[in-house]
């Protein structure tokens, strides 16, 4: 799933595929709107969508972003989507540089960019996301505080016997500097804190983070909701909040960010309208929860780039 790049698919439903996605009238990285005529509407209905769209970033959702790029090429088959998940500081960066043409963030690009940066690019709310700790199927604790997180991830708690586990040294998989998830985790747990604990590895992505939880004893990491797999590692309680996307709507459990999906202000028709289809029906209907992702629209709060959450 990770890293894997899609390549351009052959097949007729090209007319109504197209008709579908272009008759959004969203806003997309082009500026255009829902005031277009009718006319041009139709005018742009008729047209074939072509090109190749790119994209690097957070690791988190790449399945959820792999899931709709079938979709959409199955009904645009002149259009190819690819691209790989190396982290959120990575797409930004690479988005900004024009070297793909959509980076994908845990976090607003404020917090990764320069100001001159951030103000050529255009965002896209895909998806809210909830992350949460993992143990090893070993270890015994099922709930920990923020203050107790705050502990194991500075450093500072080193054996499960202080959280009422088992005398055994806590393993810490944490993420590389850069990632999304890890930027999310610590800023629910530390806050404006600055930390530089690495914990006994530094892992790349969200499917490293899997594999290694689900072959060692006394460990501990964070991932999001949708990588949770309670065949290898056990997701745990945090301030004895379970970590289920209903708890996240309200803020009730504190770890979540939302998906972004940044393109260039001039970015191209093929990139405008696969992030039209990532907001339509199709997607944000059906596709965001399959995935283990929350709509947007069942947020009943919002959270902005300084991390400040406030009711709708």
């Amino acid at each position: 799933m990770l890293d894997q790049a899609y390549s351009r698919r052959q097949f007729l439903g090209l007319a109504g595929g197209l008709a579908s996605i272009v008759g959004l009238g969203l806003v997309g990285c082009g500026g255009s709107n829902a005031a277009n005529t009718a006319a041009e509407g139709s005018a742009a209905a008729a047209e074939s969508v072509s090109g190749e769209v790119t994209y690097d970033g957070a690791s988190s959702f790449q399945a959820l972003v792999e899931a709709a790029a079938e979709k959409f090429m199955d009904a645009n088959p002149d259009v190819s989507v690819s691209g790989s998940g190396n982290g959120s500081g990575k797409g930004l960066t690479a988005v900004a540089a024009g070297t793909v043409t959509i980076g994908n963030s845990d976090v607003f690009a404020e917090t990764k960019l320069e100001a001159d940066q951030v103000k050529n690019l255009v965002d896209h709310e895909v998806a809210v996301v909830g992350m949460g700790p993992v143990v090893s199927k070993n270890v015994k604790v099922d709930d920990l505080s923020l203050e107790q997180l705050k502990g194991i991830f500075s450093g500072q708690i080193t054996n499960w016997k202080e959280l009422g586990g088992d005398d055994a040294k806590i393993v810490v998989l944490n993420r590389k500097a850069g990632s999304g998830t890890r930027a999310t985790f610590e800023a629910a747990v530390f806050g404006d804190e600055a930390v530089d604990f690495k914990g006994d590895a530094e892992l790349d992505k969200s499917g490293d983070v899997q594999t290694q939880m689900g072959s060692t004893d006394n460990a501990i990491s964070y991932l999001d909701f949708s990588h949770f797999d309670d065949s290898k590692f056990n997701a745990i309680m945090v301030e004895g909040v379970e970590p289920k996307s209903t708890n996240v709507t309200d803020d009730s459990f504190k770890i979540w960010a939302t998906e972004h999906m940044y393109c260039a202000k001039d970015a191209d028709e093929a990139t405008k309208a696969f992030l039209e289809f990532m907001l339509s029906d199709d997607v944000q209907g059906k596709l965001v929860e399959e995935q283990g992702f929350i709509p947007v629209s069942a947020m009943k709060v919002v959270k902005d780039a300084g991390g400040k959450v406030s009711a709708k």
